[in-house]
Parts: structure tokens; sequence; C-alpha cells
């Protein structure tokens, strides 16, 4: 639907207790008279249109007994009310992706007692992530990303002692990590990533038991994670670019849960354990850009569940394990269980009537209450790009890189033609030092839309091009002198076996060839020979500077 925001329903329906436009095309500005009084609206959800302008400031006034209020993804602007602080029974507020200034006001986070979801995400607010005098006792989800709070962590959060998720990432946050985040026990999800955090890690981070989710990427929290850290629940761990130093994690020796594990960009060295193979639900390993050496460990093979599999930019060497190939790259998903629906059903009493409301509301699980799955994004360079692959996209994702290592010989065929590796969807071998011809069972990976093997020693023809391998281009092969084939130069010789180097040694051609330089090298000297003789006999003067030079030269030459 189209037009301006209808605020005509609502003055000539004042009894209204559930509306809902979401999804639709409205716009103009969202207006409600400060006569209006509905007190009897408990659901209240415009979001996903395109209304604008500010709200109103008597909007708490208007509308004291809601308890849902969601104008998400529109394009609000201006300060947040205070008047919100008169609703009383506000458990979900949602005015995420809109563009909201200036500072969280005191009135919503003091007086809002029954709020259990706070989603301020996307926004331009700023100050501090909460205001001093918080009090939100019943608070257990609480998103405040990528908006442009500053100061530290508010202790504020102690009063919110049941909080379940904290997401302030992609802020401005600075300081250390407090002791007392220890205290918020019942803790699943903690995301920080893209502030100005600095280490270490507070001892008491390891009272955090119960975490799932953990996103402390793009801080200066290293140069290591406290070794009693729990990660008994854990499933999705992004550690990026958090300056860490040392071996590869101890603390995760283990664990049995974890699905994503992110590490890249560090300064991490040594072997990959051997011990990795204890982690079996593993499905995204990410290790770019340390400085781990030594071979890829075959215990890396036993990972089944694998989907995404990033080793590049490290130190590492020897031949890829052809036991790659037992690895399924994506074959069976994320569970199903992340897109499960769940009736969610609420009561609350009017405390001006003294009746109960109560309703029903259909969601898939995690849009309210933070599951981890839904929650869950993963960053993998595919085209030379880095990309983002989140819910559905993130199930259906898969791809290996191994590129900038110092690995060496060939590349194991049996990389290519079995069943397992068809769903690979980006495979990166570039910037090695792998030798010999390119298999031409990789063109068995059907599903395959990203591929390079440049800047290696390889040779021989380049694969057919079929499948996708007719997409790829001249970049996917360059920095190899001694392939060639489409969509590279021609190789030379039609009679020539795919995957073999040209002849060098063979006799025939070469014997042919060889005695044909014989012969032009002999005449050319013959002819240059009897040229300076020539010259000689004919300039006098050239003959005598040649007879004065052999003299001194040679004393008992004749003058």
């Amino acid at each position: 639907m189209t037009g301006n925001f209808p605020n005509w329903i609502l003055v000539n329906n004042v009894n209204l207790a559930r509306f809902e436009l979401t999804g639709n095309n409205l716009s103009g500005a969202f207006d409600l008279p400060s006569n209006l009084n509905l007190v009897s609206m408990q659901w209240f959800d415009v979001s996903a249109n395109v209304i604008e302008g500010e709200l109103p400031p008597w909007i708490g006034s208007i509308l004291p007994n809601l308890a849902y209020l969601n104008l998400s993804n529109n394009l609000l602007e201006g300060r947040i009310p205070p008047s919100m602080g008169y609703m009383k029974v506000l458990a979900i507020l949602d005015l995420s992706n809109n563009g909201f200034s200036g500072e969280i006001p005191e009135t919503l986070a003091k007086d809002c007692l029954s709020l259990s979801t706070l989603k301020l995400s996307g926004n331009n607010l700023q100050g501090q992530m909460l205001p001093r005098f918080t009090n939100l006792r019943k608070l257990k989800f609480l998103y405040l990303d990528s908006n442009r709070f500053t100061g530290d962590i508010t202790p504020g959060l102690l009063n919110s002692s049941i909080l379940r998720v904290l997401d302030v990432s992609h802020n401005f946050l600075s300081g250390t990590l407090p002791n007392w985040i220890g205290d918020l026990q019942l803790l699943s999800g903690l995301m920080l990533s893209g502030n100005l955090l600095r280490g270490p890690l507070p001892f008491n981070f390891c009272n955090l038991i119960r975490l799932r989710r953990l996103d402390l990427s793009s801080n200066n929290l290293g140069p290591d994670i406290p070794p009693c850290t729990k990660v008994t629940f854990m499933k999705y761990l992004h550690l990026t670019n958090d300056k860490l130093a040392g071996h590869f994690p101890e603390f995760l020796f283990g664990a049995s849960s974890i699905v994503t594990l992110d590490l890249r960009y560090n300064a991490l060295s040594g072997e990959i354990p051997s011990w990795i193979s204890s982690l079996q639900t593993l499905k995204v390993l990410l290790l770019q850009g340390n400085n781990f050496e030594g071979s890829i460990p075959l215990d890396v093979c036993l990972l089944k569940n694998m989907s995404m599999l990033d080793l590049s930019n490290n130190n590492l060497s020897g031949k890829i394990p052809s036991c790659l190939k037992d690895l399924t790259f994506g074959e069976y998903g994320l569970s199903s269980r992340s897109f499960l629906l769940r009736r969610w059903v609420e009561y609350w009493e009017l405390h001006d009537y003294k009746v109960k409301f109560s309703f029903t509301y259909w969601y898939h699980e995690g849009d309210i209450f933070g599951n981890m799955d839904v929650l869950e994004e993963v960053n993998f360079v595919t085209k030379r790009r880095l990309e983002s692959y989140k819910g559905n996209i993130l199930k259906l994702m898969s791809g290996m890189d191994l590129s900038q290592n110092n690995l060496i010989g060939f590349i194991p065929p049996e990389v290519g033609y079995l069943s397992e590796l068809i769903n690979v969807e980006s495979l990166d071998l570039s910037y090695n030092r792998l030798t010999g011809s390119i298999p031409p069972q990789l063109t068995e990976l059907y599903a395959l839309s990203d591929f390079s093997v440049a800047h290696n020693n390889l040779s021989g023809r380049t694969p057919d091009q079929k499948n996708q391998f007719g997409t790829f281009g001249e970049a996917s092969y360059k920095g190899n002198p001694l392939l060639c084939g489409p969509p590279l130069t021609s190789c030379d010789g039609s009679n020539q076996e795919p995957g073999t180097l040209p002849s060098f040694n063979h006799t025939g051609e070469d014997d042919s060839w060889r005695e044909a330089f014989l012969w032009s090298f002999a005449g050319s000297y013959v002819v240059a020979f009897f040229g300076v003789v020539l010259f000689l006999y004919i300039n006098s003067y050239y003959q005598h500077v040649l007879f004065e030079l052999v003299h001194k030269l040679i004393p008992s030459f004749p003058g």
C-alpha cells in the first residue's frame, strides 16, 4: 500500500488493540494528534515502510499501554521522545534502522520497567550507550549496534542481571572490558566487534559459561584470551583482528559444539594442532592472515562437517593433503532448526482496567529472542572481494582458500573427482609454489563460481572449457609461464595430450632444429670473418693500426 501514513484510522478507531501495517510503502510523517487517547492499544507495528520525520513528543502519553512497538526500517529521525517513559508495560521496543540521533532518554532506561527487548541498531545515536541511572531489570535482549556511542561499557547493565544478548558492535566504545561483565552469567550472545576496546580480558570473563556466540573482532584485546574461557556451549567464535599472539588457542581444545571459528588477521604462529580434529561440529574455519607454519595437518580432513576452509596468507608449507576430498563442503548445510516457526503467547494486565489481554505472535525463532543461528554472519573472500554471508545464503555457501602460502607439489586429483566436493563454490590455490598440471578432474566441480591457481609453477594445458570452467578468465591462471590453452595462449602442437608439458628433449623435430641451428651459426661465422678481412684490405689505415696492436701483444710477430 502507498500513500501517507493513515493516522485517520487511529483517530476514528480509538478502541483498537492491535495495529499492524508492516512491509508496505507508506510514506509521509508519523503524525498522531496530541489529543488522542489510545489506551486500548497493545500492539503497534508499522515497520518496513518509508515513513519519515520525527516522532511526536507526546507518543508515550497517547499510547500508555503498549506492550509491543515496532517502527524499525523507516526514515524516522530526530530524538527519541522522553515521553516513552510513560509506557509502563512496554515489553518490546524496536526502533532499529532509522536515523534517530541524540542520546537514549533517561526516562526510557529508568521507567520502562517491563522492557525485555530493546533494539536501537542502525541509527545515529550517541553519548553513553545507556544512561547512568538504568533500571531495566527485565531486559533480556539489548541491540545497540551500528550507532555512535562513546565511552565505557555502561555499569548500569549490572541492573539487568538476566540479560541474554548484548550487541554494541560497531560503535566507538573505549576502555577495557569491565570485570563485572562476568556477573551477567546468563549471557548467551556477546557482540562487541568494531570498537576501540583494549585488553586484557578480565579474569571474571571466565564466568560467562553459557556463551554461544562471542564476537570481539576488530578491537585491541590481545595478546591472548584467558585460558579459562568456557566454550562448553560455544557455537560461534569471532576474534578477527584482535592482535592475538602465541600459538593456536589452547582453550579451544575439546570445544565440541563450535560451528564457526574465526581467528583471521592476528599474529598467531606455530603449527595448526592435530587436536583440531576434536572440533567435530566445526563448519567454518577461518585462519587467514596469521603466521601459521608447517604442513596442513591431516587431522583437518576429519572435520566432516566443514563448509568453509580459509588457511590463506600464512606460512604453511608441504603438499596439499589429498584427504581433503573427504570433507563435505556444505552438503548438509546449517540446521533447519534456525527457521522453525514458534508461537509466543503473552498475557498482559492492564493496570487501569484490571483486565487481562492476551495475544499470539508467530515468529521465526531468533527474530525477537536472539537465536544465535539467525544472528551468525561469516565473511569469506570470493572473486577477490570480501563478501558477507548470513541466513539462508550462509547455509548454501562453501569454499576453500589455501592461497598465499608456501605449498608445493601437485594439485591432488582427488580434490576434483569425488562427489563430496561437488558443492564447493570457491577454490583458491593462488600464490603458492605448486607444480605439475591442473587435474582435469576439477571440471567436475559443477558449483564452482570462483577458481584461481594464479602465481604458481604449474605447467601443461588448462582444463577443458566445460561446465563452470568455461567462465574463468585469464586472471584465474596468470603467473604460470608454462601454462597454455584457453583462456591463455594456445599450446604448440595440436597432438599434445591435455595436462602435458611441451616437448623439449624429443628426437626428430628437436634433432633437425639443432642441425639447422649449427649450420646457421657456422654460416654467420664465415660471413663475419670474410667481412672483416675485406674491410681491412680496402682501408690501409686500419691495416696499420691492427698490425701495430698485434706487434705489441706478440713481440715476435714480424713488423
